[in-house]
């Protein structure tokens, strides 16, 4: 899930997850937690056949080909919805097959995180899968069920002891991120696993607080007026972190995750230096 892509499937990744983003915002809670259980399922049918994954990714088939195809394979098993996110996908180009397995399997945590965020329980999703990644490491025995690979017919699924741990203790979310990830680790161990689970929810949680960075402190009116036009702008209620820095001498920056947006008047006056250098050389 810790995805480095470069290329074409960076474009692509940043293109789907535009998608999902705008597919979310018009979901309840029940149907973001549909089509979050619908990515992964697609991601176990992809990781199953190096040949579908490949079909799916060929430059060379049409999107109608490839559209066709999918419609096959996931018509009767998930919602139009999630297949539409799917056919968009598919009509990307990718640098390797393996990248839209990857992908899917992101958005599918992501959708999930949104889950967790429509319901209130953000939060508590991120504290549950640290408290229990930290329940594995002090428990031995536990940390080897979930690193044994083999299958042993009439064995119950991995999924059905989480879910017995964790039912009534942990948010749907996190039983469904963490019943998804022992089920079909996708070669990762339970920590690593857990770990980039952290990372994709953490992640959206934090795309929700403004860091901001001002030379004075903030009146409440002036407060309230940033984080009404901040809300607007991600679509979502913003938190607001406030720095005061006379460094800046004026104007806000204001950083959500790794978007920033600088407006201070340090920034302009070095940008007005650069400029003048420039033309003077």
């Amino acid at each position: 899930m810790t995805l480095s892509m470069k290329g074409t499937s960076r474009l692509s990744l940043v293109s789907t997850r535009s998608i999902l983003e705008k597919q979310l915002s018009s979901l309840d809670s029940a149907g973001i937690a549909r089509l979050s259980a619908d990515l992964f399922s697609m991601v176990n049918a992809l990781d199953s056949s190096m040949a579908l994954r490949r079909a799916l990714t060929d430059t060379a088939r049409s999107v109608e080909d490839k559209s066709v195809l999918a419609n096959q394979l996931f018509k009767k098993s998930v919602a139009d919805g999630s297949l539409a996110l799917f056919t968009q996908m598919i009509a990307l180009r990718w640098s390797s097959p393996k990248d839209l397995a990857d992908v899917a399997e992101r958005l599918a945590v992501e959708a999930q995180a949104a889950c967790a965020e429509k319901d209130g329980e953000l939060d508590a999703l991120e504290a549950e899968i640290f408290i229990f990644a930290q329940s594995v490491v002090s428990n031995p025995e536990l940390r080897a069920l979930f690193a044994d690979r083999s299958i042993v017919a009439g064995q119950p699924p991995k999924s059905v002891l989480v879910t017995s741990l964790l039912k009534g203790k942990a948010t749907k979310s996190a039983i469904a991120l963490i019943c998804a990830l022992v089920d079909h680790p996708r070669g990762r161990n339970i920590e690593n696993g857990l770990e980039e689970l952290s990372e994709v929810v953490s992640a959206r949680r934090n795309r929700l607080i403004a860091h901001v960075t001002t030379a004075t402190q903030l009146t409440s009116a002036q407060l309230d007026r940033l984080v009404k036009s901040l809300s607007q702008k991600v679509g979502n209620q913003v938190r607001v972190n406030v720095v005061v820095d006379k460094s800046v001498v004026g104007g806000l920056e204001v950083r959500f995750a790794d978007e920033l947006i600088d407006g201070t008047l340090a920034t302009r006056l070095i940008q007005v230096d650069r400029d003048l250098a420039s033309k003077s050389a």
